[in-house]
Order: structure tokens, then C-alpha cells, then sequence
């Protein structure tokens, strides 16, 4: 049975926009980077969030780890809200759910040698060790974050590893206080392709090993879909499709996950490539479209997306979709609509706003 160590709830981040001392009695204006985000990962699970960049995976990764408020929403962990925690409050939260940056050249302090960096979180969840106990602490995380001789790095500055050691140093650093729970923000995406693989085994052992739960966050699909046991596919602050990894690569159904799975290049010769084409561009974040948000862009939009929005439909069991079709999609591998390559209606509301 599976055993939910997290549960997302109605997740919503909006940041206001400042507009001066003279806009004082205007209406605020919001961004709204996660928007009514909903789903549950299990323990020694990977949930991997995908979508392109604005879309809001990393907002909702920051506000899982509490490195960002919630507006609203609920994050339970342990069946307790932690987006409920005064900041005050959140040591214990934080020595269970450590975080996984995306660039580990930023991520490191270069002043900090891998044994500081790797128990600096030891000083706040483990103050009563002793050094001895720190640095055995230390060792045996950088051993199991795959680091050959780790006695001969604990000296040395980030800038004295490369890439590789440096991100392995950064897991290091997250498993030392031993958490249940990883949020992983493009941890592989920095790293050079011949050490992708790699790092992504080595997570993938940690999670067998320890049982630790990720929310893994990628733009790409295919490590998507190697790493993840289940998926949600993000598309302006909104999940509108999850489901097990491969149910979902199988049968993927709403208009953007089709779009985004053609892009995957397939290195098979005698693959018949079908190119599913997106209209114009991901729209603001600030003001978004009137009903369905993916209707400008959507090729088999009709007049009921440009007006109300879809309600989430289970196509099959835990497969879940945002779309007004999403029934008939669902197994319907009819070639998409052509794209006009004239629109007059889009280009004059473009010319007008």
C-alpha cells in the first residue's frame, strides 16, 4: 500500500506587482505562478513536475521546502499543514525536507570548504554532536552521494571540483541530516551530458536505499520519464495532466502534453515523427486568457475553451487531464489540425494590445 508522506492542496503563489506611488488607489496587479496546484507524492516515490520555463515548477518546489510563502493552499506533511508553519517554527519541517538547487556552482558558498558546506546543516539540526561525529556524519554522506576518497575533498573550495563533484557535494549536503523528503530542481540540467547519467543513477540508488520521496522538477521530458514514477505536466501555474510515468508517455492526451512529447527526439530511424504544433507564444502570467489558458495556443481549441474553464477528468484510473475534450482525446491519435499561417483575428488583437 502506498503511504502518502506529502500532500498538495490548492497550492497557489501569486507575487503583486509594484506600481508606484502614483497607481495607490489602482486595483494590485498579481503574478500568478502557481495557481490551484493539486497532487500527492508517496513515500520512496518520485513525482516529476515537467513544463517549459515560467510555468511554475520551481515556485511550487520553493514553497513545498518553505523557501517561498504560500498564498494559499495546503502542504501537508505527516498530516501536518506546513504552509500553516510560522517561519519561526519550521526547523524541524526543514531538517525532514531538504532541497536539491539547480546550478551547483551557485548553490555552494566558494568560501566554504565541502566539509563546512556539507555541516553547515549539522549545526543547526545536530548541535549536540561532536566533531568527530560531524565528520563522520560528513564522510559517510559524501560517500553515499558516490564520492570516491571523500577523506581528500573535505579541504578543498568548490571552485577545486568540477561540475559533477560539486552537485554530489550538494546532495551530500541534503542527505547529511537525513530527510524523507527531496525537492530536486533541475539538478542535472548544468551538469555535462557525459555525467547526466550518472547523478541520475546515484539519485535513483538513494531513493531505493533510504526510501526518500523527490519532487523531481525538469523542462526534459525524457529525463522526465527515466527518472519519475509519476508525472505532472505544468502549464501556466496550473497541473493539466498527471499520471504513472508511463501511462502517461503512452497515452499522453491533453493538446500541450502531446506537444511537448513530439519535441523528444527519438533516435530510431524508422520512427514516424508527428509534429504537434502550438500557436504563438506562452501567454503573461499577469493577465491570463479567459477560460481554458491554453487555448490561444491550442490547435483543436473550439469556442468553449476560449469561454470556460475545464474541469479535471479522469480519463482512466489515476490518469488524470484539464480539458474540455479530454475524453476524446484519450486514445484518439488522429493527426492534429494544420496551423493557418495567416490569423488576422490573432494578429489584430496582437496590433491592439
Amino acid at each position: 500500500m502506498a503511504e502518502p508522506i506529502l500532500n498538495i492542496s490548492n497550492l497557489k503563489k501569486y507575487y503583486e506587482i509594484k506600481q508606484g506611488l502614483l497607481a495607490f488607489r489602482a486595483q494590485p496587479i498579481f503574478v500568478k505562478a502557481v495557481d490551484d496546484v493539486t497532487f500527492t507524492i508517496n513515500k520512496g516515490e518520485i513525482y516529476g513536475l515537467v513544463g517549459e520555463s515560467g510555468c511554475g515548477k520551481t515556485t511550487t518546489g520553493r514553497c513545498i521546502a518553505r523557501l517561498e510563502d504560500p498564498t494559499d493552499g495546503s502542504i501537508l506533511f505527516r498530516d501536518k499543514d506546513i504552509a500553516k508553519i510560522p517561519k519561526k517554527e519550521l526547523r524541524g519541517f526543514r531538517k525532514n525536507v531538504q532541497m536539491i538547487f539547480q546550478d551547483p556552482y551557485e548553490s555552494l558558498n566558494p568560501r566554504f570548504t565541502v566539509f563546512q558546506a556539507v555541516a553547515d546543516p549539522l549545526t543547526v539540526h545536530a548541535r549536540e554532536q561532536s566533531l568527530e561525529e560531524r565528520l563522520d556524519a560528513v564522510v559517510g554522506a559524501l560517500e553515499d552521494a558516490g564520492l570516491k576518497n571523500p577523506q581528500d575533498l573535505l579541504g578543498r573550495f568548490p571552485h577545486e571540483l568540477s561540475g559533477g563533484q560539486r552537485q554530489r557535494v550538494a546532495i551530500a549536503r541534503a542527505l547529511v541530516v537525513d530527510p524523507k523528503f527531496i525537492v530536486a530542481d533541475e539538478p542535472v540540467s548544468m551538469l555535462d551530458v557525459s555525467i547526466r547519467a550518472g547523478v541520475m543513477n546515484l539519485m535513483l540508488d538513494i531513493k531505493e536505499k533510504f526510501q526518500i520521496a523527490y519532487l523531481f522538477v525538469t523542462h526534459d521530458v525524457a529525463i522526465a520519464r527515466y527518472m519519475s514514477d509519476n508525472l505532472g505536466v505544468m502549464y501556466l501555474g496550473n497541473i493539466v495532466e498527471s499520471a504513472e510515468t508511463d501511462q502517461l508517455i503512452n497515452n499522453p492526451t491533453h493538446p500541450y502534453t502531446r506537444a511537448l512529447l513530439s519535441a523528444v527526439p527519438i533516435p530510431d530511424p524508422d520512427y514516424e515523427w508527428v509534429d504537434v504544433p502550438i500557436k504563438g507564444d506562452i501567454p503573461s502570467p499577469i493577465n491570463l486568457p479567459k477560460g481554458c489558458r491554453f487555448h490561444p495556443r491550442c490547435v483543436w481549441a473550439k469556442d468553449i475553451c476560449k469561454e470556460t474553464s475545464p474541469e479535471t477528468v479522469e480519463v482512466a484510473r489515476g490518469h488524470f487531464v484539464k480539458c474540455h475534450f479530454a475524453s476524446e482525446m484519450y486514445g484518439n491519435e488522429e493527426p492534429p489540425p494544420e496551423v493557418p499561417e495567416f490569423d488576422s483575428g490573432d494578429e489584430a488583437e496582437h496590433d491592439a494590445g
